[in-house]
C-alpha cells in the first residue's frame, strides 16, 4: 500500500504534457482534451436533437460551434486580463492577445492564462448573436447545450492534470499529490481532478437525468450555470489561490467571488424564466 501511494503521489512527474514533438513543433495533450470536450459536446447535442424533437438542423449546431469557440478564447483571455492580472497588462498591453513578451526584448512565449468565467461570458455573447442571426430561442438553445457541457468540461480539467497546472492546497491527505512545476515541491490536492469530479461528471449525470423534465426553458441553463457555481465555490477552497491576487477578506479567492455572480445569476434566471412559462 505504502509503494502504492507513493507512485500516486509522483504520477504526475510521470506525465508528458506533450502527445508530440517534432523539432520545435509541440502537441500537447491539453489541446487534445480541448478538441475532444467539442467532440463530446457535439455529440452529445447531436444525440439529443435526434431522439428528444429539438427543432434544429445538424448544420445549424456546426455552424454554432464556429462562433461558440470564438467566444470562449477571446472571452477566456479577457477574462483573464480583468480578472486576474489586470495591474500587469495594463502595463503590457500587446502582451493580450500577442503570443509575445517584450519585457525584455521580444521573445515568444505563447498565450497562457485563461479564465472560465470570461469564457463562459464569451460563448454566452456568442450565443445570443447567434441565435439573433438564426431566429432561434436563446433559452431553448442554451437548455440544448446545458446538459452536455460539464462532460466535455471534465476533458478540459484532465488537460489541467496533465500539463501538471492549477493544482490545489498543501494536504497531508494520503491522496496528495506533488506537481513538477509547484517550486515548494509540497503535497499537494489534486483540485483539478475535483473540479474534473464535481464541475464535471457530476454536475452531467444530474442535468443528463433531469434533461427530459425541464419544466420550461431556461430551466436547465440555470441550473446549470448554478450548479457549476456552487462546486466550483466548495472546490476552491481546495485549490492554490492564484499567487498575484491571494484570498479577498482572508477568506475568498478571485474564483469564488466570481462562483457567488454565478449562482446568484443562475437564480435570477430561474425566477425571470419561470413566470413566463406560467402565463
Amino acid at each position: 500500500m505504502a509503494t502504492l501511494l507513493e507512485s500516486w503521489r509522483y504520477l504526475p512527474f510521470h506525465l508528458s504534457p506533450n502527445l508530440l514533438e517534432i523539432g520545435s513543433f509541440q502537441l500537447r495533450y491539453y489541446s487534445l482534451m480541448y478538441l475532444v470536450a467539442f467532440g463530446v459536446t457535439y455529440l452529445l447535442v447531436r444525440r439529443r436533437i435526434g431522439r428528444e424533437g429539438y427543432p434544429y438542423r445538424i448544420e445549424q449546431v456546426q455552424d454554432y460551434f464556429v462562433w461558440a469557440i470564438f467566444g470562449l478564447i477571446l472571452g477566456a483571455r479577457l477574462g483573464y486580463v480583468l480578472f486576474y492580472n489586470f495591474s500587469y497588462y495594463l502595463g503590457h498591453p500587446l502582451e493580450i492577445l500577442l503570443p509575445f513578451e517584450f519585457t525584455n526584448g521580444i521573445r515568444f512565449v505563447g498565450i497562457s492564462g485563461m479564465s472560465y468565467h470570461g469564457g463562459a461570458i464569451g460563448v454566452i455573447v456568442a450565443t445570443a448573436l447567434f441565435c439573433r442571426r438564426q431566429g432561434a430561442d436563446f433559452w431553448n438553445w442554451a437548455d440544448l447545450f446545458a446538459p452536455a457541457i460539464p462532460l466535455g468540461y471534465t476533458f478540459g480539467r484532465i488537460g489541467n492534470f496533465i500539463n501538471g497546472e492549477l493544482y490545489g492546497r498543501a494536504t497531508d491527505v494520503p491522496w496528495g499529490m506533488i506537481f513538477p512545476l509547484d517550486a515548494d515541491h509540497l503535497v499537494r490536492h489534486p483540485s483539478q481532478l475535483y473540479e474534473a469530479l464535481g464541475e464535471g461528471v457530476l454536475l452531467f449525470l444530474l442535468l443528463w437525468a433531469i434533461r427530459r423534465r425541464s419544466p420550461f426553458d431556461g430551466f436547465l441553463f440555470g441550473l446549470y450555470v448554478i450548479g457549476y457555481g456552487t462546486a466550483r465555490f466548495v472546490i476552491e477552497y481546495f485549490r492554490e489561490p492564484d499567487a498575484q491576487l491571494g484570498l479577498f477578506l482572508g477568506l475568498f479567492s478571485m474564483g469564488q467571488l466570481l462562483c457567488l455572480l454565478m449562482i446568484a445569476a443562475g437564480g435570477l434566471i430561474l425566477a425571470v424564466r419561470k413566470p413566463q412559462a406560467v402565463t
